[in-house]
């Protein structure tokens, strides 16, 4: 008997994520091959530009030309700039690209800017798009994501990871018809913790970047306050009033099994939050996925480490910290953790993913000299990181942390099937007219004969629709 846990997915949370949707991966995030970039700007422009390790935002003018299998575009002109914290300080840069600095209101395939990210602390180059991958196969809100080569002034840069930019494209991308509210990009430092009631104290560690003429933080203080103030009898409910507990849940339990140190939890860092207008909730949205899979700068061994307590001791982490106080929320986390352990967070599925990754991506990075200046990293070490350690701040490889860290973690987990304490049901009512099914593709857009058994597959239905399965079979 195949489980389609899809559907017991749907069963549990239709209503939270009735507006939530994952875009197509268009032309600008080609899959299955690696695209090529072409940028071309003043030779003096390029020297200054990635000498500037302050965080300059100026752009410099350059054109740009994309060629991947099916497409070849050209852009006169673009703007050019770095992107990063640390990544300001390493010899392999990462590059944000503005369509529209020279060009107001210029577009290309529907995106004002993209990411180029370096990943130069990473040996596989593979650590960040796993993360985006698994987000979207748990549908949660994830940037799209592909590999892209980097030539400027005819210099080949580098195999990069083309990351979507967050702004009001992506949330009209995923927020259907619910796209018009506060995005707040978190900065280093934001802990979520009550600063008062004076807007200007979130403003350097919560960026407003929608809506910016309006400089609205009411929604977002007023959020705070629920999240800390709320006393313990009320705050279960209290809280899912102003946030989609369900999906900061599922998400949360992918930051703990990735081992996402640098995110929220970790390190109060790297999260967006999302007001939707329409009932004024928000989402917990993660980016910036590098240090994952085992990458450590600290000795802590965060295969093991407790999966209801990652937050260190000593720190304020009220989201996470509240959440797990509550038995039916830590309830509904241990069953994300064990849903994801089932569906896509095991060594057998993500080795087969990551062996097909590694040979699309091999020739470029094998290619790549910048890969090395970093850290040493070598032909050798790329070919074996995933089931090598590199030793370092890289103590496991990619296959080792998935199975410490799944195994230690559903040790831990236990999902009893509690109730929700509140009138706020999470299990809505859902339209069970489903659509016929009429084709199948693997997770690469491979046409299948059939739905195959003991993987990730895509489904699409007679109504045009497209959904993501997954399957076990006993």
């Amino acid at each position: 008997m195949r489980i389609l846990f899809s559907v017991l997915f749907l069963a549990f949370s239709f209503g939270s994520f009735s507006q939530l949707v994952h875009p197509a991966n268009s032309a600008a995030f080609k899959q299955g091959e690696v695209a090529k970039i072409y940028i071309t700007m003043s030779p003096q422009h390029f020297n200054t530009m990635v000498g500037d390790s302050s965080g300059s935002s100026y752009e410099f003018p350059a054109s740009f030309i994309y060629i991947s299998s099916t497409l070849s575009d050209t852009l006169t002109s673009i703007g050019i700039r770095l992107r990063g914290n640390t990544s300001l300080q390493s010899a392999k840069k990462s590059f944000k690209l503005d369509f529209n600095s020279y060009v107001p209101g210029q577009k290309w395939k529907d995106l004002k800017s993209m990411n180029l990210n370096g990943e130069h602390n990473d040996v596989s180059i593979m650590r960040a798009r796993t993360c985006h991958e698994m987000l979207r196969w748990a549908t949660c809100p994830v940037a799209r994501s592909s590999y892209i080569e980097l030539y400027i002034n005819g210099t080949y840069k580098g195999l990069y990871l083309n990351v979507e930019h967050f702004d009001d494209q992506f949330l009209e991308a995923r927020f259907i018809e619910d796209a018009g509210g506060n995005l707040y990009k978190a900065r280093y430092g934001a802990d979520l913790t009550n600063l008062g009631s004076t807007p200007n104290a979130y403003v350097p560690l919560y960026e407003l970047k929608t809506n910016e003429d309006l400089n609205d933080y009411s929604g977002l203080i007023h959020f705070i306050e629920v999240l800390n103030n709320t006393s313990n009898a009320e705050f279960p409910c209290a809280i899912q009033e102003v946030l989609d507990v369900d999906l900061c849940l599922k998400t949360m339990a992918l930051e703990v099994l990735a081992a996402h140190w640098d995110g929220y939890i970790g390190n109060k860092n790297n999260f967006y939050l999302y007001q939707r207008p329409s009932d004024s909730k928000f989402v917990f949205i993660e980016y910036d996925l590098d240090n994952t899979f085992g990458v450590d700068w600290f000795s802590i061994n965060w295969q093991t480490r407790n999966i209801y307590t990652w937050a260190s001791s000593n720190t304020q982490r009220p989201l996470y910290n509240r959440l797990m106080q509550v038995p039916y929320f830590k309830d509904r986390f241990s069953y994300y953790i064990d849903l994801h352990c089932q569906q896509f967070f095991n060594p057998t599925f993500l080795l087969s993913v990551w062996s097909q990754t590694q040979d699309i991506i091999a020739p470029s990075a094998l290619a790549d000299t910048y890969k090395g200046l970093d850290y040493g990293f070598t032909n050798s070490d790329f070919m074996s990181a995933i089931t090598q350690d590199w030793g370092s701040h890289i103590p496991v490889s990619l296959s080792e942390h998935v199975t410490l860290r799944r195994s230690s973690a559903l040790s831990q987990s236990s999902y009893l099937g509690l109730a929700n304490p509140c009138s706020l049901s999470l299990t809505q009512s859902i339209d069970l007219d489903i659509p016929i099914p009429v084709s199948y593709y693997d997770v690469l857009g491979r046409v299948l004969p059939e739905p195959p058994a003991n993987q990730v597959y895509l489904v699409r239905y007679s109504d045009g629709s497209t959904r993501q399965l997954y399957s076990i079979e006993p």
